[in-house]
C-alpha cells in the first residue's frame, strides 16, 4: 500500500512541479525574475502577450482572474476568496476519496486532477489568478487560454469517464454472463 501511496504522491507532485515551473519559466522571460506572490496586475501589468509558434498554437501571456469562462463574475469582489475556498474542499474531497476509497483504475486519473487544482490553486492563492499561456486556434476561431495544470485535469478527467464507462461494461458483460439482465 505505501508504493501505491508514493506513486499517487509522485504523480501529484510531478504535475505541481510541471505546472509551476512553466509558469515560474514564462513569468521570469517577461519580468526577468520569478516573483513569489503579489497581486497579478502589479507582477505583470500588461494583460496580453502572444508569441506566434505556428500557424495554430500561440504562447501568450494572460491572468485568468476567474474560473472557466468567466463564471462566478457576478459575485464581485468576493470571487477570488471563494474559488480558492471551493477549490480548496473539492481537491480535499477527492483526495480523501483517492487515498480511501479509489480502485486502482481510477488513481492515476484522480491523481492527475488533484495535482492539476492543486497547480492552479498555487496561482490563486500566490497572485490571485491564474497564469494561462497556451492558445490553439483555427484561424480566427481561438480556444481560450490554458496551462499545464488545466490539461491535467482535462486528462484526467477523460482517464476518469473512460474508465468508468470499461468498468461498467465489463460489470455488465459479467452480469449477461451469468444469466442476468
Amino acid at each position: 500500500m505505501k508504493k501505491v501511496i508514493l506513486k499517487i504522491l509522485s504523480i501529484i507532485l510531478g504535475v505541481v512541479l510541471l505546472d509551476q515551473i512553466t509558469k515560474g519559466f514564462l513569468l521570469y522571460l517577461i519580468t526577468g525574475n520569478i516573483p513569489l506572490c503579489g497581486p497579478a496586475w502589479e507582477i505583470v501589468s500588461f494583460p496580453y502577450l502572444m508569441t506566434q509558434v505556428c500557424d495554430f498554437f500561440n504562447i501568450v501571456f494572460t491572468w485568468n482572474p476567474g474560473t472557466s469562462f468567466s463564471m462566478l463574475r457576478a459575485v464581485g469582489e468576493a470571487a477570488p476568496l471563494i474559488i480558492i475556498i471551493a477549490t480548496g474542499f473539492i481537491i480535499g474531497f477527492i483526495g480523501y476519496y483517492l487515498f480511501a476509497r479509489a480502485p486502482s483504475y481510477e488513481r492515476w486519473p484522480l491523481a492527475l486532477i488533484v495535482g492539476g487544482a492543486l497547480g492552479n490553486l498555487i496561482d490563486r492563492i500566490r497572485f490571485g489568478a491564474v497564469i494561462d499561456f497556451l492558445d490553439f486556434h483555427v484561424g480566427g476561431w481561438h480556444w481560450p487560454a490554458f496551462n499545464v495544470a488545466d490539461v491535467c485535469i482535462v486528462v484526467g478527467v477523460g482517464l476518469f469517464i473512460l474508465n468508468w464507462y470499461l468498468a461498467r461494461r465489463r460489470c455488465l458483460e459479467s452480469v449477461k454472463e451469468k444469466g442476468g439482465k
